[in-house]
């Protein structure tokens, strides 16, 4: 198993590692410990590079195949062979934004819940912009402009954000844990990673996140839509 050093810390940019194992049909590598986040719960997968003897490969993507967490490769060349040190580096700027995007799509999600008691139905994201899903019956502009200035409120409180595992079982026993309308949390699954942001939202959660909600920034809604009788869409920006 790869460890994942995106669950420790967000914040990893650079780290070393041993090639594991490599697949030769996707052109990538396996490796002991990985920065990489590799894509999930609406979060998309990490890029970056990787250096070994002298040489450096662009990692256009991170894959979870068959239980394991490979790093897809751009080119062609020969990959570096198991037992092969390598030197890694994150894509900074996009993941950094990401965390960014992905801490505000909590902040969204944790005014709603604490002010309209609306459950999540979907949600995805990208670099500075993300739409969310909520039960809602009706959408209005000026609930809109209530929901704006609340999550903006909460960036300015400057609320500490951190993470952390628990036993499955324990996990169950926090009220509200799972904030998306249907829990999507395999029963395999034995630990439980929980993001919290302090006074205001506390889930399930297996992404990167900034460790304060001043690190976000202001949050602009910018559309909502009705995608159903009782479901509506919410789109936000970061500046």
């Amino acid at each position: 198993m790869t460890e994942a050093l995106y669950h420790e810390d967000s914040y990893v940019k650079e780290f070393d590692a041993q090639v594991t194992a490599i697949d030769e049909q996707n052109h990538g590598l396996v490796l002991d410990r990985s920065a990489f986040f590799p894509g999930g719960g609406g979060q998309p997968p990490d890029a970056g590079s990787l250096s070994a003897a002298g040489k450096t490969f662009n990692v256009k993507r991170v894959r979870r195949i068959q239980g394991k967490l490979v790093h897809l490769l751009e080119g062609d060349e020969p990959l570096p062979q198991v037992g092969t040190r390598v030197q890694c580096q994150i894509d900074w700027e996009t993941r950094y934004q990401i965390m960014r995007t992905h801490t505000a799509m909590h902040i969204l999600c944790g005014v709603i819940f604490r002010d309209y008691g609306a459950s999540v139905t979907g949600g995805n994201m990208e670099p500075l912009k993300g739409r969310m899903d909520f039960e809602f019956e009706t959408m209005r502009r000026e609930l809109v402009d209530e929901i704006n200035l609340a999550i903006n409120a909460e960036v300015a409180n400057a609320r500490p954000v951190s993470w952390r595992e628990l036993p499955r079982e324990e996990a169950f026993q926090i009220p509200d844990l799972i904030r998306t309308k249907i829990n999507l949390l395999p029963e395999g699954i034995k630990k439980v990673r929980v993001v919290e942001i302090e006074g205001l939202d506390l889930q399930a959660d297996g992404g990167t996140h900034v460790k304060n909600t001043s690190e976000v920034g202001q949050i602009r809604v910018v559309d909502y839509k009705s995608k159903g009788k009782i479901n509506k869409r919410i789109y936000v920006e970061l500046d």
